[in-house]
């Protein structure tokens, strides 16, 4: 009985709490790329700069926000028999719209990033989103789910990207035109004109490596913010130490 007026006490969030939830779920708590550890293949493929990172990133947030519209608008018209096959045609649908339009006006760009743009359908991430989020809740939620979570991505893509141009070339925007015009022909920026750059951190060893320093930031952040509230509300943190050989207890040296 208890339990059920506690339930009942308990205040329903406001719809702003609800996309506030939403946004630190996909800007950091289920990251699709630090956390849920989704969509890594274009991730680590084409981070070798921001320009690169950026333009993928923004690919798949139009895609995420257009599939998960689309799949809200039409959960209580399918069947759960196929659903997945509908919402893989809905997603490629969407990544053929992107692709063509980066085609016409990217044209350069396009042909830099190649194969990744079309293999967004298959990014587990998007999938994932449709089928445990939007399939699930109203277009308004799916909306915001989707924009937060393909901006959580777009910001692990463009980290990266910016790490691995600057270790690796000295740089940062370079090729900034190929997706921003002519005005952006002087925005790349020289770190030195002597650097001579570490192969490595473009390569796709590189990627890996930055990658798990950037999920291992993240965890030693989590885990120190949550040490830091622990101790504020006053509760105790076990510490374990190694154990001892009883003082009491003989040891035989006999055979």
């Amino acid at each position: 009985m208890s339990n059920t007026n506690s339930a009942e006490s308990t205040p329903a969030p406001t719809r702003w709490q609800a996309y506030k939830h939403i946004m630190d779920n996909g800007l950091w708590k289920n990251n699709q790329a630090l956390v849920a550890l989704l969509g890594l293949c274009p991730l680590l493929a084409v981070t070798n700069n921001v320009v690169n990172g950026l333009s993928l990133g923004l690919a798949t947030l139009a895609v995420l926000l257009i599939s998960n519209g689309l799949i809200s608008l039409i959960r209580n018209h399918v069947s759960s028999d196929i659903r997945i096959p509908v919402f893989v045609a809905i997603i490629a649908t969407a990544v053929t719209m992107i692709d063509l339009l980066m085609n016409a006006y990217l044209h350069t760009l396009h042909g830099i990033l190649g194969i990744f743009i079309p293999l967004i359908v298959t990014n587990c991430a998007i999938l994932g989103r449709a089928e445990a989020y939007a399939s699930k809740n109203t277009l308004d939620k799916a909306l915001v789910d989707g924009f937060f979570m393909g901006l959580g991505f777009l910001f692990v893509l463009v980290l990266l990207g910016a790490l691995r141009e600057m270790i690796g070339n000295g740089t940062l925007f370079e090729h900034a035109h190929l997706l921003f015009g002519d005005i952006a022909q002087n925005w790349t920026i020289h770190f030195s004109d002597n650097y001579q750059g570490v192969l490595l951190a473009v390569l796709p060893p590189g990627a890996f490596i930055g990658l798990g320093l950037l999920i291992a930031l993240k965890n030693v952040y989590d885990a120190k913010k949550t040490r830091n509230h622990n101790n504020a509300l006053g509760i105790p943190i076990a510490i374990t130490t190694p154990s001892t050989p009883n003082s009491n207890q003989t040891v035989s040296n006999s055979p």
